[in-house]
């Protein structure tokens, strides 16, 4: 007999962390645990308020399919129960640990792999002042790669600064969607002079059309505009990567799938995270995998983790323990 509880949580940043959209000083997640014969799978997510939910929205939609899982309902069958987003999310990687721990098995092995390897992850330097940036680089300047947030008036100056505090790491540039077209081909020269590796979400999901045909000088990476497979085929015509998210996709059943499918379009691969603890990053150590770029330090950002999160050396991430998840 299956048991299926859903809470949620919130947790304290280390600082505040800021994007163009707005700041937030805690990690507010929701958290799925489904039982069955003596094995307990968990799941966590963040409601991604870009695309409207929030917290009492996830636990409506999980809440409205309780009675299918409880009557047995499989990954697979999850998939049509619920949209992309964070629900799904929750309680689809809360059946693959469920999975894994009844087959006496880790998850990745449900997937034909004898092992996960660790990854090296980027560290997000949120908006600020180009000083306390600048000032954040220089303290994680040994890092292999930093990610910039920026949109605001002194971008440029940001990044030189940041650039002249870390001169040998590498960088990736994230705007949320806070740039136009024409702020986007002032500054992308700007960028490849400073050596940016990577240009993410620049333009607003629904006025990215505007980048078909532009040769950017940096290389564009799609978050916003990719959920799932569905919006695959018109982010290649405008991006040379994609920023895979669990809390976008709907979960690793999708994930996977969409990873495949943008590999078959030539498209190069982010994994991604939101700012949550190492419950909700677990999963997303199996889609960095072979991933040309990975961003997986939403637990780094925390004040505290969860009893065994992933273990991080530097930027060295760990597989995630059995009692953390799969």
């Amino acid at each position: 007999m299956r048991r299926l509880a859903a809470r949620s949580e919130r947790w304290p940043l280390a600082r505040p962390f800021t994007i163009s959209r707005g700041s937030k000083t805690e990690a507010e997640v929701v958290v799925v645990e489904i039982t069955e014969g003596g094995a307990a799978g968990r799941g966590e997510c963040v409601p991604y308020g870009r695309f409207g939910e929030d917290v009492a929205s996830v636990l409506a939609e999980i809440a409205g399919v309780q009675a299918a899982l409880l009557a047995g309902a499989t990954r697979g069958e999850l998939q049509n129960l619920l949209p992309a987003g964070a629900a799904r999310n929750a309680l689809d990687c809360a059946l693959w640990d469920l999975e894994a721990k009844q087959a006496g098995m880790r998850a990745w092995n449900l997937l034909g792999r004898a092992r996960i390897d660790p990854v090296k992850t980027c560290l997000t330097i949120s908006l600020d002042s180009r000083e306390a940036m600048a000032e954040t680089a220089r303290t994680e300047a040994r890092r292999p790669m930093l990610k910039l947030k920026i949109g605001g008036a002194d971008d440029l100056e940001r990044v030189e600064a940041v650039r002249a505090a870390a001169p040998r790491t590498r960088l990736i540039v994230d705007a949320n969607e806070a740039l136009g077209f024409e702020d986007l081909r002032r500054l992308a020269p700007e960028l490849a002079r400073l050596d940016v590796k990577l240009i993410e979400q620049p333009l607003a999901w629904d006025e990215d059309a505007a980048l078909e045909g532009y040769d950017c000088p940096v290389p564009l990476c799609a978050d916003e505009s990719l959920r799932t497979r569905a919006e695959l085929a018109a982010c290649a015509r405008r991006y040379a990567c994609v920023n895979v998210k669990l809390d976008k996709a709907g979960g690793l059943t999708e994930a996977l799938a969409l990873i495949a499918a943008a590999h078959a379009a030539g498209l190069e691969i982010m994994a991604g995270c939101m700012v949550a603890t190492s419950l909700a990053t677990a999963p997303a150590m199996i889609l960095a995998q072979g991933a040309n770029f990975v961003d997986l330090d939403g637990p780094l950002l925390l004040a505290r983790d969860r009893p065994f999160g992933l273990e991080v050396t530097g930027s060295m991430i760990s597989p995630p323990v059995p009692e953390l998840w799969g």
